[in-house]
């Protein structure tokens, strides 16, 4: 499962889910059992050009329809900042999909 996350700096640890508009890095991760199977970094998410699952964005006025047009489910994290609070709840299924 490929995970895209906006977060607010340029490596994974200790960074929280950012604004699309404020954007540090995107980290796409390969999400399997719990674990993080391999990890890139990208500057703009037009840079990506694997089919990605999901995305999680941190509220539901974010701009999504360039993930909606390549018809990637999009979550919110509304109470999870930190990444490893995000994956937790996504693991327990606690993000809700977007409602348009």
């Amino acid at each position: 499962m490929l995970i895209l996350l906006p977060i607010d700096k340029s490596e994974l640890d200790g960074a929280s889910l950012a604004p699309l508009n404020d954007v540090k890095k995107f980290a796409l991760l390969d999400y399997e059992e719990a674990q993080i199977k391999e990890l890139e970094y990208f500057d703009t998410h037009e840079e990506i050009e694997k089919w990605v699952d999901i995305v999680v964005v941190s509220s539901n006025t974010e701009y999504v329809w360039p993930f909606m047009e390549k018809q990637i489910t999009v979550l919110v994290a509304h109470n999870q900042r930190k990444v490893e609070d995000v994956l937790e709840a996504y693991l327990f299924k606690e993000l809700q999909e977007m409602s348009y």
